[in-house]
């Protein structure tokens, strides 16, 4: 028998028929969807299934519907949510790479859109025609970026948003560098030439030979982070210039320079200072607040600016154009001849582990090779 609010009854042909409803037009008015049967029970189940079957339908739609995200509203989303517990600069850094190559190229794509074989495209056009120029970016950069078009499909995926698992595979093959390193003659140039002249950029090139710091580190560098009781120098800031949003500029500028913690702890270090380097800085040393490089706290040199002075120095000592950073490894590789250990020497440069120092770093010379393989001979040698 019917139940009140069941909207099945018996029509005068003799036939059932059942009313439900199907769906709704706007916010409220529905539409219906209509069951007949020789029988009430027939009916009843007919409208049962069809109710159940609308049922799933609408979840699918549903779950449809939450994966009808484009890749620019999530991408958007996690970077929000990154902000707070990344460094700025890798907040900047991470905004750049996302408004310079993956929004214009996935900005509008559904996630389920981004398929192994469209990022692999994507890859090849990068390695082969991308950058401001048109003429390849490099293995390191291509990868940084699908690192991290790999981490924003890892946060859709744990809101629940269906993400093709052949994406997270995807890899570039990086070749390893060719890393150069002064000749000993090389560096006995720079030496003459950097000491004629002792004021403080000249010292702080030499402090980065015989310690092996960074450019941003050195550049950080205050007269209150060199310890004259301990004859040391205490690591832990890096200047930077960065790129900064339109949103984020005064007066129009598009880059700033930020002076912040490294961006590993393995980076906060104290390196003992050489007792000849000891004695340079004991000359010069002013008020404690004051950058290395300027000798007065109101003034800085950038990594930038440093970068210009250094490669004129190297023209005018007749020594091959290299980047600053030749005088990290030239350190590193210094240090590996005289015999030093390399946990001490890994330290030293804020590696987070030996294999870095060994692998990245330290290039012996031709002449230590040599040297290593003439004690070979006192195997051959017959009393």
């Amino acid at each position: 028998m019917p139940r009140k609010g069941e909207n099945i009854y018996k029509r005068k042909d003799g036939r059932w028929e059942g009313r439900y409803i199907k769906g709704r037009r706007g916010t409220t008015k529905a539409y219906y969807g209509y069951i007949y049967g020789k029988s009430y029970k027939e009916v009843k189940m007919k409208m049962n299934d069809a109710i159940y079957l609308l049922g799933q339908n609408n979840k699918i739609e549903e779950k449809q519907n939450e994966n009808n995200i484009n890749f620019d509203s999530i991408a958007k989303e996690w970077i929000f949510e990154k902000k707070t517990a990344l460094k700025e600069s890798t907040v900047i850094k991470y905004q750049n790479l996302l408004k310079l190559y993956l929004i214009p190229e996935f900005g509008e794509c559904n996630l389920e859109e981004i398929t192994c074989i469209k990022i692999n495209e994507f890859s090849t056009k990068l390695l082969h025609n991308g950058g401001t120029k048109g003429i390849g970016l490099s293995a390191k950069t291509v990868s940084d970026i699908l690192s991290l078009l790999h981490s924003i499909f890892q946060y859709a995926s744990m809101k629940g948003i269906f993400v093709p698992t052949f994406t997270m595979v995807t890899s570039i093959k990086q070749c390893k560098k060719q890393i150069h390193a002064f000749s000993i003659e090389e560096q006995r140039k720079l030496c003459r030439y950097l000491k004629k002249d002792n004021k403080y950029i000249n010292l702080g090139i030499l402090l980065c030979l015989f310690t092996g710091l960074r450019i941003g580190e050195l550049c950080a560098l205050t007269w209150n982070d060199i310890s004259m009781e301990e004859k040391t120098i205490f690591v832990h800031q890096t200047m930077q210039r960065l790129q900064i949003n339109g949103e984020d500029s005064e007066n129009g500028k598009k880059t700033k320079v930020l002076i912040s913690t490294p961006k590993s702890s393995c980076s906060i270090r104290k390196i003992p200072i050489p007792n000849e380097i000891f004695e340079m800085l004991k000359k010069v040393r002013t008020v404690p607040e004051a950058f290395l490089l300027t000798g007065v706290s109101s003034k800085y040199i950038e990594p930038r600016t440093l970068q210009y002075y250094f490669k004129n120095v190297l023209k005018e000592c007749g020594i091959e154009d290299a980047n600053f950073h030749v005088l990290r490894h030239t350190f590193a590789t210094r240090c590996i001849e005289v015999g030093f250990d390399i946990k001490s020497l890994s330290e030293i440069l804020g590696h987070a582990n030996v294999n870095i120092t060994l692998n990245c770093y330290v290039h012996p010379s031709m002449e230590l090779k040599r040297e290593n393989m003439s004690k070979l001979s006192e195997l051959f040698t017959v009393k």
